[in-house]
């Protein structure tokens, strides 16, 4: 009988918003994985529990959902006046792909937590009682982000009395600020409108908003594709046809903001862009059971990671809804009322959450300055990962 010895590798499992994820510190990697290619996507799978053919990673750290599938890398900065560099591998669940095209936005709020607590932010920036300001280099999208990380008796504070809809346990909060999402050289919106029609062969024509704030993101009408926008995860993931439609509906919107070539492409990236549909405020009841009244939101959203209705909602697609809103026009901005506004309250299958934006128009261009929202965050387990040495 063959063996194969065990590679010991430290990891921390942490979750950040609605998301759970395995984090290393780039130099506690194997050596041949401190750097992108194979080895480290191999390892990585490995972590997770990928691929696994039945859907439930049992032998690995994975959760057999997309929010809990992730990986992050993180490192002392190379950028100047940022603290740590964070590089986030969407690890897919049923096949042998890591995903690197976008952010996690949620695991984003325990980026901070993770960087102070592993001396990756140097100590004269760390305060005894109060907020420390993280500033956080995303290296997948190469944008700026900084996490209000709340410290006590200089420790990291990460219990406390914030709810977030989608998580079951109060903690405390972590403010979150995404930095100019969207460079002013790029652009917002891809095909320089604000609504589109994209043509779906077979399926049909769809009015669509399409932007990059945050993840590229195309919004729909629920009503057009025959959902009220209150639905919950199992009227869509139980829905094999369903699922199949919203995939192709995916792929043509890719092509259409410019992200692949082919819809062929589509396939190798998996992680962006997301599918949402928005519809105006409507009373429901969430996957908890809470009774959510339509004045109690602008608009519902709902959206698809990894191929499935998410069980909340992604930071990163949070970031791309307010930035959205903002904008007088956009299919987000119609569904919550239309007319200017600086935050939106959105309904989502787990309950709602509030995030603001700082948009403006420039010389016929729109840009945003910063999109907010609160998350928190906590480490679950500390140690090490155990993987086979052939595994990578």
């Amino acid at each position: 009988m063959s063996f194969v010895p065990q590679t010991k590798i430290p990891a921390t499992y942490m979750r950040g918003g609605t998301s759970k994820g395995v984090f290393f510190n780039l130099t506690d990697l194997p050596e041949r994985c401190q750097v992108a290619g194979e080895p480290r996507d191999n390892m990585l799978l490995r972590v997770i529990g990928s691929p696994d053919p039945y859907g439930k990673q049992t032998d690995g750290m994975g959760g057999a959902t997309s929010s809990t599938s992730k990986t992050v890398i993180l490192a002392k900065s190379e950028e100047e006046n940022h603290d740590v560099d964070y590089l986030f591998g969407q690890v897919a669940i049923d096949k042998a792909f890591v995903d690197w095209s976008g952010n996690c936005g949620n695991l984003t709020a325990a980026v901070g937590s993770f960087a102070i607590s592993s001396g990756l932010v140097s100590a004269d920036r760390i305060p005894e009682n109060g907020l420390c300001e993280v500033r956080i280099w995303q290296k997948n999208i190469s944008k700026t982000i900084i996490a209000h990380v709340p410290m006590t008796n200089g420790k990291v504070q990460e219990t406390g009395d914030f709810e977030l809809d989608g998580v079951t346990f109060p903690a405390a909060e972590v403010k979150v600020d995404f930095v100019a999402p969207v460079d002013p050289s790029e652009a917002m919106f891809p095909t320089g409108n604000l609504v589109d029609d994209l043509v779906v062969p077979n399926i049909g024509t769809f009015k669509a908003t399409m932007i990059t704030a945050g993840i590229p993101t195309i919004f729909l009408n629920a009503d057009e594709i025959g959902y009220t926008g209150a639905e919950l995860q199992e009227t869509i993931n139980g829905d094999e046809k369903a699922l199949t439609r919203f995939e192709t509906i995916r792929a043509y919107g890719a092509v259409k903001m410019g992200l692949i070539s082919d819809i062929s492409d589509a396939a190798s990236r998996q992680h962006t862009p997301k599918v949402a549909f928005v519809a105006p405020a409507q009373s429901y009841i969430s996957s908890s059971g809470k009774n959510i009244a339509a004045s109690d939101i602008d608009l519902h959203v709902r959206a698809l990671s990894m191929g499935k209705l998410h069980h909340a909602m992604m930071g990163t697609a949070a970031v791309a809804i307010g930035t959205a809103a903002a904008i007088p026009g956009t299919l987000v901005n119609i569904a919550a009322g239309s007319g200017e506004r600086s935050a939106v309250i959105f309904g989502h299958p787990s309950g709602t959450l509030k995030v603001g934006a700082q948009a403006e128009c420039v010389n016929g261009n729109w840009t945003v300055k910063k999109v907010s929202m609160s998350r928190s965050a906590r480490i679950l387990m500390e140690g090490w990962v155990r993987i086979p040495d052939d595994s990578f």
